[in-house]
């Protein structure tokens, strides 16, 4: 016999894999929503002026679900390619993007950090390039699984830059939820 694994067994790596890598990574992504004040019905953010552009509120846990789930698939098919030239380098890009990802969220809805969260957002840009050409390196198929997401984050930078456009006065700004009650 001269191959390490049957394909079984390699199958078998690949939903190991997936079965932790999925579940992580969507956890992630509802972590740093959660941690970063993610919704549309916080004070500041319902104080912006939202750009033509903006999809309804729902649209985005939707999306983002998705995309995390097909990320973990993505990731899965290079941890379960051993032996690969450069999966180590692209299981690295793929954790550094994701950090990155993570910390836009507490940027822009946590720190009402706009101007901050493009340039964030606009290094994601390139490090999901980076990423993508690295997993098409080891698995074509995890580059493809990555293309909505790049796809949705490009769209997600015009967004940001849409927002920062229309909300300067409100970049970086405290918005107080506080009710005032006057009576006569």
């Amino acid at each position: 016999m001269n191959r390490l694994a049957s394909p079984a067994q390699l199958r078998a790596s690949y939903f190991r894999w997936a079965l932790f890598l999925v579940p992580l990574i969507v956890l992630l992504g509802i972590g740093s929503g959660l941690v970063g004040g993610s919704t549309a019905e916080s004070p500041w953010f319902m104080a912006l002026k939202k750009p033509a552009t903006f999809p309804p509120p729902i649209a985005f846990p939707v999306v983002w679900t998705v995309l995390y789930v097909m990320m973990g698939l993505a990731l899965a098919l290079v941890c379960a390619a051993w032996g690969a030239r450069w999966r180590g380098a692209a299981i690295l890009a793929f954790v550094i993007q994701l950090a990155v990802n993570l910390a836009w969220t507490p940027t822009f809805f946590g720190a009402h950090e706009i101007g901050l969260a493009l340039y964030v957002i606009l290094a994601l840009d390139v490090l999901v390039i980076v990423t993508v050409w690295l997993l098409w390196k080891v698995r074509r198929a995890a580059a493809v699984l990555m293309l909505p997401y790049l796809a949705w984050i490009l769209f997600a930078t015009v967004l940001n830059w849409q927002f920062l456009q229309l909300n300067q006065a409100l970049d970086g700004a405290e918005v107080s939820s506080a009710v005032q009650r006057i009576e006569i």
